[in-house]
């Protein structure tokens, strides 16, 4: 059986203020992990998968998350494993001391956090802060959350208690071109999640990009079938000429047969009559 995991990636401008707690994902074994900007602006990640345990801290050495450019986040775990990505700087590795799978999630978080007792003292007082500033992608493992609570307010499981506004904060990243750069990676990536651009934004692109592949695919069906039926209408055309010449020949052979029969006859009824 393979070892189980997690893989979160996330996309964000950089908060408005730190610490700042960004993602909270528990289960109902009392298991969590959370992502957080702590009070050095530098990602820091909690598991806490053995609840008989503290958790583990494990801490990002990168770059400082709040200096308003676009960063992407990306972890993964297998098993003890942890590696954490933040841009394009060199992945850090950690090892857990205990890990397991991560069961029966109960919820996932983001931004302001109430209600949840199982937490550290200081996860609980930096949730209770909230989370304020742009978020443009958010995905643990198959689970993105933004795009369900904008694609489908009203059938997806997302609740929402707070201003959750359009917003162009991830246009910011043109101003320093490592970060423009990265963007424009994860545009072109089929695979990623990301675009450079707040969620909103993305998902209106994403379908005039769809809408126009679609206008592209009836337009060349159209232009196909007319192609053919125009074919088809002269093949047509060609064989009812063919019928009518032919016609008009046999026409024009009865014509000359039936007059040189006539002009047989009147000679051979001629001489009798002078006969007579």
């Amino acid at each position: 059986m393979a070892p189980k995991g997690e893989d979160i990636y996330s996309e964000l401008p950089g908060p408005t203020q730190s610490p700042a707690l960004l993602l909270l994902v528990t289960s109902v074994r009392r298991q969590f992990l959370t992502l957080l900007i702590n009070k050095h602006d530098l990602l820091e990640v909690r598991y806490k998968l053995d609840s008989s345990r503290e958790a583990e801290v494990l801490r990002s050495s990168g770059r400082s998350l709040a200096d308003g450019q676009l960063h992407s986040l990306h972890i993964r775990r297998l098993a003890d494993s942890v590696s954490v990505q933040v841009d394009q700087t060199p992945r850090e590795e950690f090892n857990l001391t205990s890990y397991g799978e991560f069961l029966d999630i109960r919820a996932l978080v983001l931004g302001r956090v109430q209600g949840f007792e199982d937490l550290d003292p200081d996860l609980t007082r930096f949730g209770s802060l909230g989370f304020s500033g742009c978020l443009s992608v958010v995905r643990f493992n198959s689970i993105t959350p933004l795009k369900a609570a904008l694609l489908h307010p009203d059938t997806s499981p997302v609740v929402i208690s707070g201003p959750l506004v359009q917003s162009s904060c991830g246009s910011a990243a043109s101003a320093n071109p490592y970060a423009a750069e990265n963007t424009h990676r994860l545009s072109d990536d089929p695979g990623s999640m990301g675009s450079g651009q707040p969620l909103v934004n993305a998902m209106k692109t994403d379908s005039v990009l769809i809408g126009g592949v679609i206008a592209v695919v009836i337009f060349v069906v159209v232009t196909i079938l007319a192609i053919t039926a125009r074919v088809l209408y002269r093949r047509k055309e060609t064989y009812r000429s063919q019928e009518v010449k032919e016609v008009k020949q046999e026409d024009s052979q009865d014509f000359h047969y039936n007059n040189q029969a006539d002009s047989q006859n009147v000679s051979r009824e001629n001489p009798k009559e002078f006969f007579l």
